[in-house]
């Protein structure tokens, strides 16, 4: 009898520990729901998908909430979305297939829904809308997708919403996937200006040669990232 108690007592033990290691399902302030397209235009049509993404869909859930970025550097993405959808999103069968004028627009497309902060939140970070200050249409962002190695989620999550020593960011996101691509994390780096983001690498230089920077610390938990710098079109 005592035996069989000492081995349920364990057992529970167990279970209780499991439990408390489980990772969260969302990262903390997790609360709402965005759309994230990467489109890359057909050849010749830049221009004419560029105005196309900028109009607002007509079934938007949430009009006027959401931003376009335009590549510069890195990936082969020519542009960003991200649509705001609240804390839901409904998929229907029935959803009208897009005119062959606009699809023609496309070479290809992703589609992937994420977790994130609330509008207020993301559109402070990204110097949108009236949480924002001063002139931000000169800023640049490092849009960051991560998959992380088997076992790391938890840690590459948490590096990822960190900062460098004198890093000049003035605003980020992580945003977590639901459904869709096979990256796991977005993350969103704004910088007031290329200066600003010329600042910051300069710095993280130096902390690269002494084996400090965050770079060696997001390459301890990934298995794969791509990274690309992108200004702002809409809004």
């Amino acid at each position: 009898m005592r035996l069989f108690c000492v081995m349920f007592l364990t057992m529970l033990l167990s279970i209780g520990l499991c439990t408390a290691q489980a990772p969260a399902a969302q990262s903390a302030g997790a609360t709402d729901l965005y759309h994230v397209h990467f489109a890359k235009a057909a050849l010749g049509k830049a221009v004419q998908l560029a105005d196309l993404l900028k109009r607002p869909a007509a079934d938007s859930p949430m009009p006027g909430h959401s931003v376009v970025l335009r590549h510069q550097s890195g990936d082969e993405w020519d542009y960003l979305v991200i649509q705001h959808m609240g804390t839901k999103a409904t998929v229907a069968a029935a959803s009208p297939v897009p005119p062959a004028a606009e699809r023609d627009l496309r070479e290809w497309h992703n589609d992937t829904f994420v977790s994130g902060p609330s509008w207020a939140e993301f559109s402070r970070a990204m110097g949108i809308g009236d949480g924002s200050s001063g002139n931000t249409s000169a800023s640049l962002y490092l849009v960051g997708t991560h998959r992380a190695a088997p076992g790391h989620r938890n840690q590459l999550q948490k590096i990822l919403g960190e900062r460098d020593e004198g890093d000049l960011t003035a605003g980020g996101v992580v945003m977590q996937h639901v459904e869709g691509g096979t990256w796991q994390f977005l993350s969103i780096d704004r910088y007031n200006s290329w200066q600003d983001y010329a600042t910051s690498e300069t710095k993280a230089r130096s902390q690269m040669e002494k084996g400090t920077s965050g770079w060696f610390r997001v390459r301890d938990h990934v298995a794969s990232h791509r990274d690309t710098l992108a200004d702002r079109i809409a809004p």
